[in-house]
């Protein structure tokens, strides 16, 4: 059996994508949602309809007590957590002289403490074993910035310095760390976004879509990918 796969934020979008496609590939995903229940179990139904093994785990990453309470009830488990994708994030969009404190730190909690709360206490697991995949999902904006989106920018661009630098610490004890950087994908995050304003800055005049984006981080978690590490992939049709 394939180990299991973590996804955060996988009620929707993406993050929905990503669990389908990775229990698609055989290994039983585990789908974290913060409130979202309903959409989670959708999610989870669809899994096990087409013949995956789905299981939820309620929890804010950006709470360090209970993704600390969370993820150590899923370690009990002896089926080994060999994949992480740290996908759950969210957007406070405002021009930086009206952005709020805490609308700075709740973008930077979820996607930053996010991603050392949940892949902290997963770490040293994946490395006894000498195996593990860790995928963080950045953007586009991570790489370029975006008006209008300095605390989104500055947390998708934190978690590449991050990708990176733990990339180093443990590749060695074949566990891989890379980020995936999307661009305008097709998903509830870009809804209001007028087409006729983006269409022309994509070189591929098209929204990416999100089981395009699944199909990557699959790759990313397969043995195929083994050599790939520290890397920040982009796929945005040939924005950047």
């Amino acid at each position: 059996m394939k180990p299991r796969a973590l996804i955060t934020g996988a009620s929707r979008g993406i993050g929905a994508a990503i669990a389908e496609a990775l229990a698609a590939a055989g290994h039983p995903v585990i789908l974290n949602y913060q409130s979202n229940q309903a959409a989670a179990e959708g999610v989870a139904e669809a899994i096990r309809a087409a013949g995956g093994s789905a299981t939820l785990a309620r929890f804010d990453v950006g709470d360090a007590a209970a993704s600390s309470a969370a993820i150590a009830e899923l370690l009990a488990d002896p089926t080994p957590i060999g994949v992480l994708v740290n996908n759950a994030g969210i957007t406070r969009d405002a021009p930086f002289a009206s952005l709020s404190r805490e609308e700075w730190s709740d973008v930077l909690r979820t996607s930053l403490d996010g991603f050392f709360n949940v892949t902290q206490p997963l770490v040293m697991p994946m490395v006894r074993r000498r195996w593990g995949r860790i995928i963080t999902m950045s953007s586009i904006s991570g790489i370029m910035g975006n008006r209008g989106q300095v605390a989104y920018a500055a947390a998708k661009a934190g978690v590449i310095g991050a990708t990176k630098a733990l990339a180093q610490e443990i590749a060695r004890r074949g566990v891989t760390v890379n980020a995936v950087a999307p661009g305008l994908i097709e998903t509830d995050m870009i809804q209001g976004v007028p087409r006729e304003a983006v269409l022309p800055k994509i070189p591929a005049n098209r929204l990416g879509t999100a089981e395009e984006v699944a199909s990557l981080v699959t790759f990313l978690c397969s043995d195929a990918a083994s050599y790939i590490t520290g890397q920040v992939i982009s796929i945005n049709g040939g924005m950047a």
